[in-house]
């Protein structure tokens, strides 16, 4: 299970975790509408200093990495108690950790470029107006603010 944890699953928590997101498009109080993204619990958001920038909700992200990679261990464990998982092959481990390595490589240089700001976690409340999911190859609509 050791070598399931490390070849497969700490990199499909990653690729899961930005392959497909939620988008919650929000009224924060006292400042203007944002979108922000993660699931299940929102960790990237529109920065309020600069119309580029982004904020990052640090535990947020730790509580999302944590269940993504608690739910693909569960996954896997129920399936080794079914069939015998012995050995996996080097082409797939390392074709998912390439995957997995290109999405975070990706997101890291999209947040180092942003002028972002990292926060312990959000420190405002706010009204969460629509939500929807996206792909990461898709673009995150805007939705109208009725």
């Amino acid at each position: 299970m050791k070598q399931l944890i490390l070849r497969l699953i700490i990199p499909l928590s990653v690729i899961s975790m930005f392959l497909v997101t939620k988008w919650w498009f929000a009224l924060p109080i006292d400042g203007p509408d944002k979108l922000y993204w993660g699931f299940p619990f929102p960790f990237l958001g529109q920065g309020f200093h600069t119309s580029m920038s982004f904020q990052f909700f640090v535990l947020e992200f730790i509580a999302d990495i944590i269940i993504y990679f608690s739910a693909w261990l569960c996954f896997f464990y129920l399936i080794s108690t079914k069939y015998k998982i012995s050995k996996l092959s080097k082409l797939l481990s390392k074709s998912v950790y390439a995957i997995a390595l290109v999405l975070a490589l990706g997101f890291v240089l999209l947040v180092s470029t942003s002028n972002p700001i990292f926060l312990l976690k959000r420190d405002y409340d706010w009204k969460i107006l629509q939500t929807g999911h996206v792909f990461i190859w898709q673009e995150t609509p805007w939705p109208d603010r009725d």
